[in-house]
């Protein structure tokens, strides 16, 4: 298994990136179908972005976690992965955007490959150099999931701030 380490991360940086650029169109291709919100993105903003790595990272994690069992560190390692990968998307488009201005949408699709990029590869060194130990593995899959329940709230009771503004639009949340 752990030979095979390099490659269920490689596979799980094509399943999250795969999934999350295809989720970033469901919503419109559902025809703004409410069930799928939670899950796609709604908008353009940088929070969409985040739930685009998010959930696709998170169904990948349930799906490796049946053949990791010998790490005794997987929910604590893909914790700290998922949140390293959820900061960078922020973190660089922001800064980005205060160093440039306005950002082409081709550099919004780079840093989410980025975020992914950097949240396996990060994992894949805690995986393998065993450093990274875990004394409350269910805490932190409950916290994983907890992540994951702002995503959904927030898609129709959506926080005026940056965040959240569809820089599109200007809108937060959904569009009537």
């Amino acid at each position: 298994m752990k030979r095979e380490l390099s490659v269920y991360q490689f596979a799980g940086f094509v399943f999250t990136t795969v999934f999350g650029s295809l989720f970033h169109f469901v919503y419109d291709w559902t025809n703004q179908s409410i069930l799928v919100a939670p899950f796609s993105a709604v908008n353009e903003s940088t929070w969409e972005h985040m739930k685009l790595l998010f959930f696709p990272s998170f169904v990948f994690a349930l799906i490796q976690s049946r053949y990791f069992s010998e790490y005794k560190n997987f929910w604590c390692v893909k914790l700290a992965g998922i949140v390293i990968g959820l900061l960078i998307i922020p973190a660089l488009f922001y800064t980005y955007n205060g160093a440039i201005g306005k950002s082409p949408d081709w550099i919004n699709i780079v840093i989410f490959f980025i975020a992914a990029a950097i949240e396996f590869f990060i994992e894949y060194l805690l995986f393998k150099n065993e450093i990274f130990g875990c004394k409350y593995p269910k805490i932190a899959f409950l916290l994983i999931c907890l992540i994951g329940v702002p995503f959904v709230v927030f898609t129709f009771a959506t926080p005026a701030i940056p965040l959240f503004r569809d820089p599109v639009t200007g809108i937060y949340g959904i569009v009537s």
